[in-house]
């Protein structure tokens, strides 16, 4: 798959890729491993400048099509009075989710990645050069739409927000371990469809992701009757008060990065940009 995806090559890294082109003795494990080290390095920069900034950064995470722009446009209605809103916005092409967002009223940047199916931390560190994030208190990262790899790739974000959609299957999270491992909170989203939708069971997707030992929070939701927005608001508003205190005792959060997803991207066969040596 990730020879024609690119997963592990996005814009934001691909200067490293540079750098580290394979010589002798040097195998493509290695750079890979390199790779996600940087990642990892360039994520921590990123979290010290959003804590100095005392703002909560939050990646939405699903398959394409779960809801998750519909779900910022609708959030950020209810809360642009009260609190001060920004995104960043992740797609292979256009900057359609963009210009919803910035027609809400808050600033948003686009990030296109080309054939990269994810965002990683080098992407958002530059995306940071066009946005001002002091004074802000609550900033989205919605990530490209992929139930795989952006669960292994830490932004330099707190939290984890991860939607499944009534259209989709109830044993997403079976099928998707790692991305739903991942969850600080699950959203089944687009509800207001269960009517019509008698093969989707909420029980069953709660207890397919309580299986793999996750106990998150879940919100059933929907962004077109408002079903379930309270919930979620109050979620919200609960997790930025606890990141402040955290940070009044210089503490930070750190999101639930898969490490097995991390070294998948790491083993051989798994990305052949480069020969081993």
């Amino acid at each position: 798959m990730c020879n024609t995806c690119g997963c592990n090559i996005t814009p934001g890294n691909r200067p490293f890729v540079l750098a580290e082109k394979p010589k002798r003795g040097v195998t493509t494990v290695s750079v890979l491993q390199n790779l996600l080290s940087q990642n990892n390095h360039q994520a921590e920069h990123n979290r010290s400048h959003f804590d100095a900034a005392k703002v909560l950064v939050i990646n939405l995470m699903s398959s394409p099509g779960s809801g998750k722009t519909a779900l910022l446009e609708t959030t950020i209605k209810r809360l642009r009075e009260s609190l001060k809103i920004a995104v960043i916005e992740g797609d292979l092409e256009t900057e359609n989710d963009a210009l919803r967002i910035q027609a809400q009223g808050v600033p948003a940047y686009q990030i296109t990645t080309g054939s990269a199916c994810h965002l990683d931390a080098h992407l958002v560190h530059n995306a940071l050069h066009h946005m001002a994030i002091d004074g802000l208190d609550l900033l989205f990262i919605e990530n490209v739409g992929n139930l795989v790899c952006p669960a292994s790739f830490d932004l330099g974000h707190h939290r984890n927000v991860v939607l499944l959609s009534v259209t989709e299957g109830d044993d997403k999270p079976a099928k998707y371990p790692v991305m739903f491992r991942a969850a600080d909170l699950m959203l089944i989203s687009k509800t207001d469809l269960l009517p019509y939708l008698d093969d989707f069971s909420p029980n069953n997707a709660k207890q397919h992701l309580h299986d793999l030992a996750n106990n998150t929070p879940i919100i059933e939701f929907s962004a077109k009757n408002g079903s379930g927005l309270d919930e979620w608001i109050t979620w919200l508003q609960a997790e930025i008060a606890a990141y402040r205190l955290l940070l009044d005792s210089q503490q930070t959060l750190r999101p639930k990065v898969q490490q097995d997803g991390q070294l998948l991207h790491a083993q051989p066969g798994h990305n052949k940009y480069y020969p081993v040596l």
